[in-house]
């Protein structure tokens, strides 16, 4: 809070509203732990669990590693897991203090061999890189959006579930690979379950292509039309939940 510690006006905080807008320097003034850019925290309806998306950190040195940043440079990624006090039944989201653990790392496991929270399932594709948001399901599960796997891990991003609890816990499945050059945002589970919504931004964009010479020509795939963002809604063919 404004005035309190260093949050001062002779810091540059004469109200409260500068905390807020200038968080980063706050927090900075406060000591917290510098993450590898944070672009997601969402919490589990199901276990009242909450996540946070580190997509990475490439100029994180190693010598800067840290617990809840434990490589560095961090070009993959990871998700941390915060869980509050009285989850599941009644957890206090307010509360100051939380406990933690790393979720998962991003990246191929086979270059970490034996690295803790860094898994994949069988088959090729079935890892993650630079996890940027997530949503959750009724049955707990994650779904995780990744943006930059392109630059970090030479593959295209897409959208992952895994298990939060049980033998498969932060065990990533490849649901949805987006086209060349495109990030995932969002997705949103819709009620029922029957839907899955993402948003595709800047398809193509990659080096050395143009309006002349598109990377890709999605989503109408039409000579003369370039590529554009959109909003998809992915089903199951017999109307059934997904997952």
């Amino acid at each position: 809070m404004q005035g309190e510690g260093p949050l001062t006006a002779a810091n540059g905080f004469p109200s409260q509203a500068e905390v807020l807008i200038e968080t980063r320097r706050a927090a900075d003034l406060l000591g917290a732990t510098p993450m590898d850019r944070p672009e997601d925290v969402e919490a589990n309806p199901a276990t009242g669990r909450v996540y946070a998306m580190l997509t990475n950190n490439s100029r994180r040195a190693a010598e800067r590693a840290d617990p809840a940043n434990p490589r560095g440079p961090n070009p993959h990624g990871h998700v941390i897991e915060m869980v509050p006090p009285g989850a599941p039944e009644r957890p206090d989201h307010a509360a100051p203090v939380m406990r933690w653990n790393l979720f998962l790392r991003g990246g191929r496991p086979e270059a970490e061999a034996g690295a803790e929270y860094h898994r994949a399932a069988n088959g090729e594709g079935n890892w993650l890189s630079c996890p940027d948001n997530c949503s959750f399901d009724s049955k707990g599960r994650i779904w995780i959006a990744t943006d930059g796997a392109g630059s970090a891990a030479g593959v295209a991003d897409g959208l992952f579930a895994a298990e939060t609890d049980g033998a498969d816990r932060a065990l990533p499945r490849l649901f949805y690979r987006a086209p060349v050059g495109a990030e995932v945002c969002g997705p949103v589970i819709e009620a029922g379950e029957r839907s899955i919504l993402l948003a595709v931004q800047h398809p193509g964009e990659i080096s050395g292509a143009s309006f002349d010479r598109p990377a890709t020509r999605w989503p109408d795939f039409e000579e003369g039309l370039p590529p554009r963002s959109a909003v998809v809604a992915i089903t199951r063919e017999d109307g059934g939940p997904i997952g």
